[in-house]
C-alpha cells in the first residue's frame, strides 16, 4: 500500500501548486499510475481477507482523483473492473456460501453487492461517453445500431459494462425493471466476443460458461453451448485458471445430475497450483475456495447417499 499512499501525497501536493497546467499535469501522472498499479499488485496475492480491506482505500483514493480529471478513461475503467471484482470476489460469493439459517445476512450481502454492481456500471458508462458521447442513451434507443461501431479497444470497458449488469441482475432477479435491462446486457457481452473472443485470456468465455450453462436451449443456453466455451476457456488460458472447471460443474454438471463430472471439474481445479500462474494467483485462490465450498455440500445439489457425502 505504499505506492498509494506516496500517489496521494503527490496529489494533494499538486492542488498546491501555482500553476494550472501543472497541477493537471501531475494529477493525470497520479491518474495514470493509480489506474493501472493496483490490479496487477492485488492479483498476485494469495491472501484474500488482505485484499478484501485493502481495495475499498484504493477504490475511494481512485473517485478522489477522478474529481480532480472526470473524463481519465484508465481511472474510470479501473474504478468500474475494480468494483465489480470486489462484489463477487467479497460480497456476493459470501453471500452465496452462507448456510440457509443465515438468511437475513445473505439478504443484506447481495443487496450491497447490487449496489456495487451498479456503481462498477456507472463507471464503465463514463468511461465508454469519454470517447463516445451518448453512448448509453443511444444503447437503450437502438442497441444494434450502437454496438456495431464499437472496436476491439473498447473491449475492456464493454466487458466491464456487460458483467457489472449481468451481475446486478443476477443477483436480485426479483427486480424486474433492471431484469427487463438482461437483453442490453446480453448483446454487450455477445459483442465482446465477436470483437476480441480471447480477452482476458478466456474470461469471455468463462462468462458464458455460466450464463449459457444455467440457461435451456429455447432461451439461448444449453449444455452444449456452455461446454464449447468451457473448452475455449481452457485453450485460451493454457489451463491456468481454476474458475472455468468450477463454472461448469455449478452449472451443467448440477443440471444434468452428474456428480461424477461435478466432482472431477471441481477437484480439477483443486489441483492447480496457484504459485505457478502468480498473475492469477488471487483468482485461483478464491475459485479454489468456491471449489471447496461445493465439494463440501455436494449434498445439497445431489440425491446421493449419506455417506457419500463430503461433509462426512
Amino acid at each position: 500500500m505504499g505506492k498509494p499512499r506516496e500517489l496521494l501525497v503527490v496529489a494533494l501536493m499538486a492542488g498546491g501548486l501555482c500553476s494550472c497546467s501543472v497541477q493537471k499535469m501531475a494529477i493525470n501522472s497520479v491518474a495514470d499510475a493509480l489506474s493501472g498499479s493496483t490490479s496487477g499488485v492485488f492479483a498476485t496475492d494469495d491472501l484474500p481477507e488482505f485484499v478484501a480491506e485493502a481495495v475499498p482505500f484504493g477504490l475511494k483514493l481512485n473517485e478522489a482523483i477522478l474529481e480532480q480529471t472526470p473524463e481519465h478513461k484508465g481511472l474510470l475503467l479501473a474504478l468500474a473492473s475494480g468494483y465489480a471484482q470486489y462484489s463477487y470476489a467479497f460480497v456476493q460469493l459470501p453471500a452465496d456460501t452462507l448456510t440457509p439459517w443465515n438468511l437475513k445476512r445473505s439478504k443484506e450481502l447481495k443487496s450491497y453487492a447490487k449496489k456495487l454492481y451498479l456503481r462498477s456500471r456507472y463507471y464503465a458508462f463514463r468511461a465508454i461517453e469519454v470517447d463516445s458521447p451518448n453512448f448509453k442513451a443511444n444503447l437503450f434507443d437502438q442497441p444494434d445500431l450502437t454496438l456495431e461501431q464499437m472496436t476491439v479497444e473498447d473491449v475492456p470497458t464493454l466487458y466491464w459494462l456487460g458483467l457489472s449488469w449481468m451481475g446486478a441482475i443476477s443477483i436480485t432477479m426479483a427486480d424486474l425493471e433492471l431484469l427487463a435491462q438482461l437483453q442490453y446486457a446480453d448483446k454487450i457481452l455477445q459483442r465482446c466476443l465477436e470483437l476480441d473472443e480471447s480477452y482476458g485470456e478466456g474470461a469471455l468465455h468463462e462468462f458464458f460458461i455460466t450464463y449459457d450453462g444455467s440457461r435451456n436451449e429455447a432461451m439461448g443456453g444449453g449444455a452444449e453451448k456452455a461446454r464449447a466455451h468451457y473448452q475455449r476457456a481452457l485453450e485460451l488460458s493454457g489451463g491456468k485458471k481454476a474458475s472455468p472447471h468450477v463454472a461448469l460443474a455449478t452449472t451443467v454438471a448440477i443440471q444434468n445430475q452428474d456428480v461424477e463430472a461435478y466432482r472431477s471439474l471441481l477437484s480439477t481445479a483443486l489441483a492447480i497450483d496457484t504459485n505457478a500462474y502468480p498473475q492469477y494467483k488471487l483468482e485461483n485462490t478464491i475459485a479454489q475456495r468456491k471449489a471447496n465450498w461445493y465439494l463440501k455440500n455436494v449434498g445439497d445439489y445431489f440425491l446421493i447417499d449419506d455417506g457419500e457425502d463430503d461433509n462426512d
